[in-house]
């Protein structure tokens, strides 16, 4: 049996930076010590234990607050890890994404590339989010005042996983990323379900009547909600009943039944209980239908921007062929098609392919090709000859990235410009650094997209070397 580490205090520890996982760091004994909701400038004491090379910490005191440091809006600051830098500045948040990129470029890139232009900010840092899942828990995260309550009988919740945790849920009596609107459809299901003896789900158990909610939130203000049952019967049927005479403003009501062991629903058929099948979203002069599994662009107004960015980098001209790689439901590949002779769109799911091809329909664009397929197999030199060779790739991948094969392909082309679009500066780091031998570094945009965490959105340039 491994001996437990051994805790120790370590006082008067300088919070030096803060680093990509939404962590602040410190150095101690010439070892680096994690530090979560600590925020630069801060002088704390915290508990600490030696992973290696270096420390997991928690903060026992704040000795001095940083300047930076602000009072969190949130009440559940600190047990919920969705906004980790919630506490820090909002301009500070701005300067430590930016540095993020910047990092990841010198560390892992090792290539040349200018001076990032200033980080483009969210107009909104709160109430920003048009889409939120939450989960219904037999077996809530009990705070430490909650420990010690005797008024705690109860144990079921609706809420945010606790991170690293599949089988504990945080009660969330109000989340400020969405319209509030949400916190009351929340609020009130789960006062139905507790009052109603609904059986909440248990993750460890793999077992439970109500398992998972959805709410979407449109610009256009359409709201969608979607919840998932683990069986559908006369229960189901009067909870549904009771949220569309509760909040007539929800537009689509659908319903899910998972009886699987985890909470992927994407493979599921959804069903539409009252209202219209899909929401309506609008950016600039084009309108997007948007379906239950449909992805969008998490911040709406925030990805009118970022696209104004793609757009401006690309200068398309009328004769450019342009292919738009994990063109996801069309929405880059639309947005920027009036300056294009044509777009190609490659997605591997196909019923964002669908999506796609929906929206090009109803906003009459027809310079627009829209393919379904594993990009690494289809993206070929027979797939190239067929749909026409591109003066111009844009790409905006998952956090893992691109493919070896779909990197080796884009060099193959060399198309005179690439926009590489990342969630990720790390991995959009690594993939830059294979195809530097061709290409030059033009420009560098950061985008934040999720005020109060740590993640940035990052547009780079390549221009092909002649």
């Amino acid at each position: 049996m491994s001996k437990k580490k051994k805790e120790i205090i370590i006082e008067d520890l300088e919070i030096i930076d803060a680093g990509a996982e939404g962590v602040a760091i410190g150095r101690h004994d010439n070892a680096v010590v994690f530090v979560p909701y600590a925020v630069p400038g801060d002088i704390v004491d915290v508990k600490a234990i030696k992973k290696r090379s270096y420390y997991h910490s928690k903060i026992i005191q704040i000795k001095k607050s940083s300047l930076q440091r602000v009072l969190p809006l949130c009440r559940h600051f600190g047990a919920c890890g969705g906004c980790k830098w919630q506490q820090m500045d909002y301009g500070m948040q701005l300067y430590y994404k930016r540095k993020q990129v910047v990092d990841n470029f010198i560390r892992i890139g090792k290539f040349t590339f200018p001076k990032l232009e200033a980080i483009l900010p969210s107009e909104n840092i709160y109430e920003y989010r048009n889409k939120i899942e939450y989960t219904f828990s037999s077996r809530r995260w009990l705070t430490d005042e909650e420990i010690i309550s005797p008024d705690i009988c109860d144990n079921r919740g609706l809420g945010f996983h606790i991170q690293g945790m599949f089988d504990r849920v945080l009660d969330i009596e109000k989340c400020h990323l969405h319209p509030d609107i949400g916190n009351k459809i929340r609020n009130a299901i789960r006062t139905y379900a507790i009052e109603n003896k609904l059986e909440f789900w248990d993750a460890r158990e793999v077992k439970g009547f109500l398992r998972n909610m959805v709410i979407r939130f449109s610009s256009c203000s359409d709201l969608m909600l979607i919840l998932v049952f683990s069986s559908y019967n006369e229960e189901a049927e009067k909870l549904m009943h009771m949220i569309r005479e509760q909040f007539p403003e929800i537009t689509s009501l659908f319903y899910v039944v998972n009886d699987k062991k985890n909470d992927v629903i994407t493979d599921l058929p959804i069903q539409l209980f009252a209202g219209k099948e899909f929401m309506i979203e609008r950016m600039d002069n084009l309108a997007f239908k948007i379906h239950p599994h449909a992805f969008y662009q998490t911040n709406s107004q925030q990805a009118f921007n970022l696209y104004g960015i793609v757009k401006a980098f690309a200068d398309i001209k009328q004769e450019d062929i342009v292919y738009d790689l994990y063109t996801g439901t069309g929405t880059i590949a639309l947005f920027v098609a009036q300056q294009a002779k044509k777009i190609v769109g490659i997605e591997y799911v196909a019923a964002a392919v669908e999506n796609a091809k929906e929206n090009a329909s109803i906003n009459n664009i027809r310079n627009v090709e829209f393919i379904a397929g594993d990009m690494a197999k289809i993206f070929t030199d027979e797939f190239v000859e067929q749909y026409g060779r591109p003066n111009i790739i844009i790409t905006d991948p998952p956090r893992a990235g691109m493919h070896p094969a779909v990197i080796e392909q884009i060099m193959n082309i060399l198309p005179e410009k690439i926009v590489y679009v990342s969630c990720n500066p790390a991995t959009q780091a690594r993939d830059i650094a294979m195809m530097i031998e061709k290409y030059i570094v033009v420009r560098v945009q950061a985008v934040d997209m999720f005020p109060h965490t740590q993640h940035v959105e990052n547009v780079v340039l390549l221009q092909r070397i002649n």
